[in-house]
């Protein structure tokens, strides 16, 4: 086997971490509530569908920040359509995750990060960047993808162009 063909099979087993929030998978009145770009929920649902398996592999890991689905019932029908291993953030429309995880800091880079569904759940101590969801594309002066002055990331698929976003893109624009 050539060398290549090593480094090739070694970046594919590297694990990438990915961002999100907000798909409501199967929500029809998300269409009109945040002017989302789709004629049904159907056309909705499978071009998320298709945008986030051709971005994230099936090693990689995915922070679903909240409001994955609408229907309760659809959770595990979804999951086990979307590549990754998902860690689900229970959101304001969400009934029935298990684990009910709501906040969680990581550090990536040398930088901390607060994730969390509601960015007014975040501590005022709080000294890191957030990366959030819930507000989706409906306060963009206080909520854009990136706000600078209050180290806020909305992750909301509205601004990620329905897929994923991987977290060394959001390093690399926060850094510049």
């Amino acid at each position: 086997m050539k060398l290549t063909g090593l480094l090739k099979r070694a970046f594919r087993k590297q694990r990438r971490i990915f961002l999100v929030s907000d798909t409501h998978f199967d929500h029809k009145n998300i269409i009109r509530y945040c002017h989302r770009s789709f004629s049904s929920v159907d056309q909705m649902n499978a071009a998320m569908l298709r945008n986030w398996n051709r971005t994230v592999r099936k090693n990689d890991i995915v922070y679903h920040l909240g409001d994955l689905t609408i229907n309760r019932h659809r959770i595990g029908y979804w999951l086990k359509q979307l590549n990754g291993t998902i860690i689900l953030f229970r959101g304001n429309h969400d009934k029935a995750i298990h684990g009910e995880i709501t906040k969680k800091i990581i550090t990536y880079r040398g930088i901390k990060f607060l994730l969390v569904h509601d960015p007014k759940d975040v501590p005022k101590d709080w000294d890191g960047w957030v990366i959030h969801g819930h507000k989706h594309n409906n306060n963009m002066e206080n909520y854009p993808f990136i706000n600078r002055k209050d180290r806020t990331i909305n992750v909301s698929v509205e601004l990620t162009r329905y897929s994923p976003i991987n977290i060394q893109k959001i390093v690399k624009i926060i850094g510049k």
